[in-house]
């Protein structure tokens, strides 16, 4: 059976409190035996790929750049696009399921693209809007994730 990609989307700047809930949403996808995919640069994604290698899963960040080296250190596969915001397209395309935790308007494009293409798009102090599945905890994000598009939890 094919791996489960979850994107976890958020801003590169965050305060304590969004960088612990997303190093839980990452460590989570990871003990679920998901495949972790995210901007891979600061902030919420370097606290979610931390999090997912902490706990020995697999991350994969789609950088806004051209530079490989400017992916944080808790990245596996680095794909470098220079597409700026044009890489949230690839995120959205490529994530089975998508977890926005805080963020900005970079997240909330991200959000709208998941959303039009029908990919489950979970909120856990992001956005509110029309379609955006919420969450009160990082554990009720990522079961309602992996729910969402049909896998078990390991």
């Amino acid at each position: 059976m094919r791996k489960v990609y979850v994107g976890v989307i958020g801003a590169g700047t965050c305060d304590s409190e969004t960088y612990q809930m997303a190093y839980e949403v990452g460590r989570l996808i990871a003990l679920n035996r998901a495949c972790l995919l995210c901007g891979g640069l600061s902030g919420v994604m370097e606290a979610a790929a931390k999090g997912s290698k902490d706990a020995a899963g697999m991350t994969i960040g789609i950088l806004p750049g051209k530079d490989k080296k400017a992916a944080n250190p808790f990245i596996d596969v680095t794909v470098a696009t220079g597409f700026n915001e044009g890489r949230n397209v690839i995120i959205a395309t490529t994530a089975d399921a998508l977890i926005a935790v805080g963020g900005e308007f970079g997240t909330l494009s991200e959000i709208a693209l998941g959303l039009k293409m029908n990919k489950p798009v979970i909120s856990l102090k992001s956005w509110e809007i029309k379609g955006v599945i919420p969450a009160s905890s990082p554990e009720d994000a990522v079961r309602k994730a992996l729910e969402a598009v049909g896998a078990s939890k390991g």
